[in-house]
């Protein structure tokens, strides 16, 4: 029995759901969005809340369990970002490591002899803040994640002196060099 999948997600004002064809549409301030249902879930919409059950004939399968709680959060996200939205933060730390925003995207100064132009996603919007911080935002919170993954991943936090991308507030583990081993 999944826990989270059990509980029901409460809509606040100004989002509305509709649940129609194993589609689940959801409006707010912000945007809409909208998730397909799978087979073995049954979502509907009651008081002010909605609700996912497994379907009957689908009862008892472990798989159908793991859905059951994937499906509400997946919702219960869809219903957060179209009121509030999502935002990562990014930090570039590193001497000469600059961000400067593009019509199209990013483009970062990361010790290559080159630029590195990072093109955003439709949905998202980046806003550089004082050349070394990054924010991320939109309504879909796995387009989000995954656009600051990508962003974290041009240059990594290197272990030695935790030069690059990394998350607002991460902590990166420093190695000590050679000298160091003794």
């Amino acid at each position: 029995m999944s826990r989270i999948g059990k509980k029901p997600i409460k809509i606040p004002d100004g989002v509305s759901v509709d649940i129609k064809d194993g589609l689940v549409i959801v409006k707010g301030s912000k945007g809409e969005l909208s998730y397909q249902i799978r087979p073995e879930m049954e979502v509907s919409q009651q008081d002010g809340e909605v609700v996912v059950v497994i379907k009957e004939e689908e009862k008892g399968g472990k798989k159908s369990s793991a859905f059951w709680g994937l499906t509400r959060a997946l919702i219960a996200n869809m219903i957060i970002g179209v009121s509030e939205g999502f935002e990562k933060r990014l930090e570039l730390v590193g001497v000469g490591y600059r961000a400067k925003a593009d019509p199209k995207g990013v483009s970062f100064t990361l010790g290559f002899s080159h630029l590195v132009v990072f093109e955003k996603p439709e949905g998202i919007e980046i806003i550089v803040e004082d050349n070394k911080n990054v924010v991320i935002k939109g309504i879909d919170k796995q387009l989000v994640s995954q656009t600051a993954a990508k962003i974290r991943e041009l240059r990594k936090p290197e272990p030695y002196k935790g030069k690059g991308i990394r998350y607002a507030g991460e902590v990166v583990r420093i190695k000590p060099g050679k000298a160091g081993k003794i």
